[in-house]
């Protein structure tokens, strides 16, 4: 009883070649030079708008002083002051910037004229990347 049983066939190989692989990462890479760019800057443009608000939160404060005072504290810590706890003005503590520098109190030519200011991005004050209190008019 020696019966051959008839061979089935086998099935083909399945499973991905080279060159398809090779498309795919090719596609990849393809994707990310185009997401990575645009994630990386909403990063910047977050800091930057985090510290417009921030300046802004603090120019806030230092019109507040300036109302009841009637002149401009020496310092933004002034705002931070425990003699001035009670006070509508009163910050509790005055944080850094996004890029960890210290905001400053930056007085113009009139009494009216001030404004709080980040250093910005470059941590240089007095240059183009400086994040104001004030509205920068557009050219």
């Amino acid at each position: 009883m020696n019966q051959k049983h008839p061979q089935l066939p086998r099935p083909t190989e399945s499973g991905f070649t080279l060159v398809e692989i090779m498309v795919v990462i090719v596609i990849i890479g393809l994707l990310a030079t185009l997401v990575v760019p645009n994630v990386l800057g909403a990063s910047d443009e977050a800091r930057i708008q985090t510290a417009r608000s921030n300046c802004s939160s603090l120019a806030a404060s230092v019109k507040l002083y300036y109302t009841t005072k009637g002149r401009l504290p020496d310092s933004l810590d002034a705002l931070t002051s425990e003699e001035e706890r009670e006070k509508s003005w009163y910050i509790e503590n005055l944080a850094m910037d996004p890029w960890d520098n210290a905001y400053e109190l930056r007085e113009g030519n009139s009494r009216n004229d001030w404004e709080v200011v980040s250093a910005g991005p470059n941590g240089q004050m007095g240059d183009d990347d400086d994040v104001s209190s004030k509205l920068k008019k557009e050219n």
